[in-house]
């Protein structure tokens, strides 16, 4: 995160009726997002993750699909044109089939994301109480879907 940005440590909430309003939501967010941010992702499957991360994407500009990282473990995405904005990649991470075992940290270290920070917004499924650790501070959102319907609610705060 840049030391220059002033961030809100507020927690927020909104309500996400369609796919089409969680991606919406990425992009909003994507609109304070730069180089060396960290957004962390929790939520069940199903609850939104990757359309959040795919808003997050389209926001940056970045080039190339947006899908789940579940089996490659992380996917990088090179800067593409912003409007009006620094372009800046993504690095979309899947830290599910990482666990939270003794192993999960050397995997973690692995995956060299202390380096990618400098340079991209890292975006992190199933990272919570992992990958904090690699910033002071972070973009934490939770997701959590309504188990009679297809809505979803989001909460979000900087935390650090």
């Amino acid at each position: 995160m840049s030391d220059d940005q002033p961030r809100d440590t507020g927690s927020r909430s909104i309500e996400l009726e369609t796919v089409e309003d969680t991606e919406a939501f990425g992009r909003r967010l994507a609109a304070d997002l730069h180089a060396g941010d960290l957004v962390v992702l929790d939520g069940p499957l199903g609850a939104g993750k990757t359309a959040l991360t795919r808003g997050i994407a389209a926001g940056l500009g970045v080039q190339g699909r947006v899908t789940s990282p579940t089996f490659v473990i992380a996917r990088e995405h090179r800067p593409g044109s912003a409007d009006g904005r620094t372009p800046v990649g993504l690095v979309h991470v899947d830290a599910y089939r990482l666990g939270n075992g003794p192993g999960a940290l050397d995997e973690l270290d692995a995956l060299d994301l202390d380096t990618d920070l400098a340079d991209a917004v890292v975006v992190v499924e199933w990272g919570e109480g992992l990958v904090e650790k690699l910033t002071d501070r972070h973009l934490r959102v939770r997701l959590r879907r309504d188990p009679d319907s297809d809505v979803r609610r989001a909460e979000w705060a900087w935390v650090g």
